[in-house]
């Protein structure tokens, strides 16, 4: 799978998001200091999550992003998806035409390796992610350090 930071930032900012929107929807500036990010690549990340309806913004005072559906209906792929981020390992095509109109000797390999690591982020919530106790750990960690 080719997981770029796009797709590696994208599911960062929405497990972010998940983790603080309890006190009402979270800032783009806030999730960029946790988690140091650019608030510019932010913005485009959450352009791409808002238009595939992983988050909704609220405007004015007070305003940020939400998550549109449940911590426990929202999975990793979902996230990295709606980023454009691809599920492949290598760019070998579904039609088969890895070279030119014909396969390469590996694509049924690549292929069915790519449907299993598609699989494995499609079972991962970010719920799940959210109760392991590292993350929390982490979580209080990176709020004491915004705080100061």
């Amino acid at each position: 799978m080719r997981l770029t930071t796009k797709g590696r930032y994208a599911v960062t900012a929405v497990l972010d998001l998940a983790l603080h929107q309890d006190k009402g929807p979270v800032s783009l500036a806030a999730i960029s200091e946790r988690q140091q990010i650019s608030l510019s690549y932010l913005e485009q990340l959450f352009a791409k999550l808002r238009r595939n309806e992983i988050v909704r913004s609220t405007r004015g005072p007070g305003g940020g992003y939400t998550l549109k559906n449940s911590v426990d209906d929202v999975s990793v792929s979902d996230i990295i998806l709606a980023v454009d981020e691809s599920c492949k390992v290598v760019d070998c095509g579904d039609s088969g035409g890895c070279h030119g109109e014909y396969q390469c000797l590996t694509h049924d390999l690549w292929q069915e390796l790519s449907n299993e690591i598609r699989s494995f982020l499609d079972g991962i919530t970010i719920s799940e992610i959210m109760s392991q106790g590292t993350v929390n750990d982490v979580q209080l960690r990176q709020d004491e350090l915004t705080i100061r």
